[in-house]
């Protein structure tokens, strides 16, 4: 199967996966995928990141959190910046997410990273989503 935007593909697998209350989700691999599912994890969307397989048959198995009421750890995963429409942000332009509640990942010149680590470092780039 043919994907436009593996990004968007991966977010959207993660949010089907926690409304149907299942404990792991698998993705096809890039590294991007991974990077992004990394700060995900980092940041405490998600439980665990791994990959499994080797060569073209990689994917990245994602464990989900969830709070012990059952609902999801975040409320909302959404893309930023579609195919059709970029969005890039200087570092003197990064503001804290939902009063710094939420995090936005950005990508930059040295790698994925979420917005306050890029601002710290004096980074901009292109924002891939967002999640609180």
């Amino acid at each position: 199967m043919v994907v436009n935007d593996p990004i968007s593909d991966m977010l959207t697998r993660i949010r089907n996966a926690v409304h149907a209350k299942h404990d792991k989700v698998t993705v096809p691999y890039s590294g991007i995928k991974e990077a992004l599912a990394r700060v995900l994890a980092s940041e405490g969307f998600l439980k665990a990141v791994d990959v499994a397989g080797e060569g073209t048959r990689k994917s990245i198995v994602i464990d989900l959190k969830y709070m012990p009421d059952g609902e999801p750890v975040f409320r909302s995963l959404e893309r930023t910046s579609k195919l059709g429409r970029r969005c890039y942000i200087g570092a003197s332009d990064i503001r804290p997410n939902r009063q710094g509640v939420g995090v936005a990942i950005l990508t930059t010149s040295k790698g994925v990273m979420k917005d306050v680590d890029a601002k710290r470092q004096g980074l901009g780039g292109e924002v891939l989503c967002t999640a609180w």
